[in-house]
């Protein structure tokens, strides 16, 4: 048996219903699969925020200035953000990734691009020779995690305007219109979320982004941290480590690393149900099941957080010694309906 055929042989074996922790043991059945071991560990863990500026800021499409992404990355690298307090719950590391913030902040993984991109709603959101430097930042990054040791690592994000990049990728990529795909992000009003939605429908006019070719739609429309993450999500393919999505912005994200390889889908965990439209649609085109639906919409990689905790439980039962053969009893089988 491989790995995946012994993982499940365990499953089957653990003394309770057949696959009654549902999506947490496919997770674990899935790990297996990518680590080539049944011995499923993942004890070192590590959540990588990409941050990063969007020239579309000038648009009016977000709640609070650009000078707030380097304020969030400050507290992140500081280890008193949001994302820090919920993965120390789960003893998992946090790395805040510089990918092109207008303002450099001490202590973050430098993998700087630029100083933020440009206004997509005028023009290209980056080069493609950029696009390519971030994507390749973002596999790297992966392969020095797991030179250090990690076994699983989640993805964050931090960029005022990355909800109207990221639905603008969305758009291009699934053939929507922004109309269908744009929410609040943030929390703005009426108005300002109907500016985020002309915003949108310009880059998309002015740019003309190729569906059939992800880098172009990244260059286009894109941000550097989201290209990190795309990078990230082909660095787990690359390097066989498991990467956890978290909300809209990371599943966009994963979905342009599916665009480029497809393979890369093998490797990634799904996390939340994020109440950005998009979600249900990017997750629907990835084939993934969200095993968290908490109405989270909060960004810094704390929803991939919150399913580590899910993952740790799920392991303290396939590795326990609960089993059939311990209790002494027939194991369960699977059943047909005759009726």
């Amino acid at each position: 048996m491989n790995a995946r055929e012994q993982a499940q042989y365990r499953w089957d074996h653990v003394a309770k219903p057949l696959h009654s922790l549902g999506r947490l043991e496919d997770m674990i059945v899935q790990i297996a699969d990518i680590q080539q071991t049944a011995d499923v560990r993942i004890g070192k863990r590590c959540a990588l925020v990409f941050c990063a500026d969007h020239g579309v800021v000038a648009e009016g499409v977000s709640q609070s200035g650009s000078e707030v992404t380097a304020l969030v990355a400050k507290s992140i690298a500081e280890g008193t953000a949001n994302i820090n307090l919920m993965a120390s719950v789960s003893g998992t590391d946090v790395f805040a990734v510089d990918m092109g913030m207008l303002t450099p902040v001490p202590g973050t993984i430098e993998c700087r691009i630029a100083a933020g991109t440009q206004n997509m709603a005028c023009g290209p959101a980056m080069t493609r020779a950029q696009a390519n430097q971030a994507l390749q930042a973002g596999i790297d990054l992966v392969g020095d995690m797991k030179a250090r040791g990690y076994q699983l690592i989640a993805t964050g994000e931090m960029g005022i305007g990355n909800t109207t990049a990221s639905t603008a990728l969305a758009c291009a990529l699934l053939g929507c219109k922004p109309e269908e795909l744009t929410g609040r992000g943030a929390g703005l009003s009426d108005a300002g979320l109907e500016r985020k939605r002309c915003a949108i429908a310009r880059a998309l006019e002015v740019n003309h982004p190729d569906p059939a070719d992800p880098i172009d739609v990244l260059a286009r429309v894109g941000g550097f941290e989201i290209a990190g993450m795309a990078g990230a999500f082909l660095g787990g393919m690359q390097h066989r480590v498991p990467i956890i999505i978290d909300g809209v912005i990371s599943a966009v994200a994963a979905l342009i690393a599916a665009r480029i390889n497809p393979e890369a889908k093998a490797f990634m965990l799904p996390s939340h149900m994020s109440r950005e439209p998009a979600m249900m649609r990017i997750m629907d085109e990835l084939g993934l099941t969200p095993v968290l639906h908490a109405d989270m919409a909060l960004g810094e990689g704390t929803g991939a957080a919150a399913v580590i905790p899910l993952l740790d439980m799920a392991l303290k039962v396939y590795h326990g010694p609960h089993t059939f053969v311990d209790l002494g009893m027939d194991a369960y089988t699977p059943q047909e309906d005759k009726s």
